[in-house]
């Protein structure tokens, strides 16, 4: 029997395994996650720079994973905190891609909307949207959708930054398409296909 851990309490982990939700979450990550070889050494919320934010480190989570605890993982705010710094997977020792985990579960909470506040979710489709019809992020268009939906009263705070990056070139004030639009959207497409079939 794992010892009782105050994290472990908190999560509510004190069920027997159940690998079904493990290997889903394993089969939908990109490459090869190596999800299955986790030892829960704890590495990984030790190397986390955001680790203080998430209501379960990475380790616990995982765990989470491995009781079958699908609700409970979705609604985590762990994938959301998650910065994509690589730190836990660099020094990970079964080389368990991490953060890439950690991009699946959050196409799973927003797949079924379990997700408990709706900003990142909100940001993640704006940007998606934007590359699919772009093929690339148009950085003002980005920041004025979010900040109007989610932070109105904030938008005034960073206009003088806004014009600042504006009027020295680093960032547009209009969107420009990639070149090669129909070979991304031929990508992408396939993407999606190979998405439902698995």
């Amino acid at each position: 029997m794992p010892q009782m851990t105050d994290e472990r309490v908190r999560a509510g982990l004190n069920r027997e395994e159940d690998l079904s939700l493990l290997n889903e979450v394993s089969v939908k990550t990109a490459g090869v996650s190596h999800l299955e070889m986790c030892i829960q050494c704890g590495t990984c919320g030790g190397s986390c720079p955001a680790a203080m934010d998430m209501d379960h480190t990475p380790r616990m989570l995982f765990a989470m994973l491995r009781a079958g605890m699908r609700e409970e993982v979705l609604r985590s705010n762990t994938p959301w905190i998650c910065v994509s710094c690589y730190h836990c997977v660099v020094r990970c020792p079964q080389e368990v891609h991490i953060a890439d985990v950690m991009y699946t579960l959050k196409g799973m909470a927003i797949k079924v909307k379990l997700y408990s506040d709706s900003t990142a979710p909100h940001f993640s489709q704006t940007f998606v949207d934007m590359v699919e019809t772009y093929g690339r992020s148009f950085e003002l268009g980005l920041a004025s959708r979010h900040y109007l939906k989610h932070f109105p009263l904030r938008l005034p705070g960073i206009m003088p930054m806004g014009f600042g990056m504006l009027t020295k070139g680093r960032i547009d004030v209009a969107p420009r398409r990639i070149k090669q639009m129909k070979q991304l959207k031929a990508i992408l497409s396939r993407a999606k296909k190979l998405e439902l079939t698995s």
